[in-house]
């Protein structure tokens, strides 16, 4: 099932209107306070951009958003444009997908033509600062003018804030979060009441256990088809207390005990029907919403779409958001692409900046977050989301589990990592030893590690670079 906007998700693009994008909230500022973007008076007489002035800067923004998303971000730039008293000027422009920006950002630090302010996903910021292409944002977020202050730096998910300073490049922040989702587990409500449990799984054998109940007692065929994306990898070695990479070493930790547990058990359930391999494109969500497999795991971003497909589905049923199977604790994979400040004019990047502050306020996170199904950055927009949380109670299922979550390792070279990652647990999937696969996987993933180590020469840009924009 491609996710398409429905009329759910046009309920919730509508609640975003109710908070609306700020143009002309004000504050006071006081000692130590925040003081809102609009508020701020520049130039800054201190810091790294002491002296600079923004005014009638052009900021152009290279994203890959469609559909109400797209809508969203005109609705926000607009009213930045109309709201800013320096006469900024912020150009949205649909560059295309992830991969497609990508490529496009590699040939343009080779010819010059890059925008002002790009989405990246951590890894890929990594590699464009290969090329020293990046502001470091610590610049501006440890400012005592242009920066957050204890106050909503504390409002942030500790989490998300820290997924983008990268260990490669002494700590340096490569990107600002701006929106996040969350590796969850989908479950069918009825179908566990049915089965006589009362709770969702919270270990991979009470996982294992319900999945194959499930099968044996008749209420659906598949159990789970098993997701196999590098996400999941990481997520599942999350919830064990491991972790796919080691930062202070600087190595990929794959072969770790930690990491193998689920990739068993996922080996375990297909050998004796628990569990299926997905075979079609969407074939796992597709299963859940039919009422053929008792578990789902995907992004939170999805979860209006699951909702509707089982609105729309023969056969309803409630369902909600779990944790990933876990040892001790709850820990949550959150991931995201930010937005990066490439190296331009001092006047462009603190318009840039000035732009992404406005935008990770809260009134402006609540919109957002109601519009795009992504994942506010700040705490205190919960109490802006009631309508949301009403509507889908597995939103708030998921939002609950943002306290305790990491993220992936923002390191360049993770991309064919993560291709190398999928591949290995497929093999498992086939019949394949999982300690000899992960062993393997954590030897070839270190090689790419050592191929793209700080200073190393930039990919050669794909013909992808000049495609035309996605809409």
């Amino acid at each position: 099932m491609q996710f398409k906007f429905s009329k759910l998700v046009v309920l919730l693009v509508a609640a975003a209107m109710v908070f609306g994008f700020t143009t002309t909230t004000r504050t006071t500022a006081q000692d130590g306070a925040y003081v809102k973007t609009f508020d701020l008076t520049l130039p800054t007489a201190d810091g790294v951009y002491k002296g600079i002035d923004p005014k009638g800067a052009k900021v152009t923004w290279w994203h890959n958003h469609t559909g109400a998303r797209e809508d969203a971000v005109k609705a926000a730039t607009e009213a930045f444009n109309k709201g800013n008293p320096w006469g900024i000027t912020v150009e949205p422009i649909n560059k295309g997908s992830y991969p497609v920006i990508y490529q496009a950002m590699l040939a343009g630090l080779q010819t010059g033509e890059i925008p002002q302010l790009t989405v990246a996903y951590q890894n890929q910021a990594a590699t464009y600062q290969n090329a020293k292409a990046l502001v470091d944002l610590d610049a501006f977020v440890k400012d005592p003018v242009l920066g957050f202050g204890k106050d909503l730096t504390d409002d942030f998910f500790q989490g998300f804030l820290a997924s983008d300073v990268n260990p490669q490049f002494g700590n340096q922040r490569l990107g600002m979060t701006v929106y996040r989702s969350m590796e969850s587990l989908y479950y069918n409500v009825d179908a566990l009441t049915k089965l006589g449990y009362t709770a969702p799984p919270k270990t991979w054998d009470e996982f294992k256990e319900m999945s194959c109940k499930f099968v044996k007692e008749g209420l659906g065929t598949d159990g789970y088809q098993v997701r196999t994306d590098a996400s999941f990898v990481a997520a599942a070695a999350f919830a064990q207390g491991g972790d796919i990479y080691d930062a202070a070493a600087d190595t990929f930790t794959y072969d770790t005990p930690e990491v193998k547990v689920m990739p068993q058990v996922m080996q375990d359930m297909i050998a004796e029907g628990c569990a299926k391999v997905i075979t079609e494109n969407f074939g796992d969500q597709n299963s859940f919403i039919a009422g053929n497999a008792l578990f789902y795991t995907g992004s939170s971003s999805g979860i209006p779409f699951v909702a509707d497909g089982i609105a729309k589905a023969p056969t309803q049923f409630a369902f909600d958001i779990a944790p990933i199977p876990y040892k001790d604790a709850p820990v949550q994979d959150v991931y995201g692409a930010s937005v990066s400040i490439p190296v331009t004019t001092r006047e462009q990047e603190l318009a840039a900046w000035l732009f992404v502050r406005w935008f990770d306020e809260p009134d402006q996170q609540a919109a957002w977050a109601a519009a795009s199904n992504y994942f506010p950055v700040r705490k205190s927009t919960a109490s802006g989301l009631t309508d949301v949380f009403t509507k889908i109670k597995a939103f708030q299922s998921a939002f609950d589990l943002l306290g305790s979550t990491k993220a992936e390792p923002p390191i360049a070279g993770y991309d064919p990592v993560r291709a190398l990652a999928s591949a290995a647990l497929n093999n498992v999937l086939d019949g394949a030893s999982v300690d000899e696969e992960f062993a393997k996987l954590n030897e070839e993933a270190n090689k790419v590690l050592a191929a793209n180590k700080p200073g190393s020469p930039l990919p050669t840009p794909l013909p992808t670079a000049t495609a035309t924009p996605s809409k």
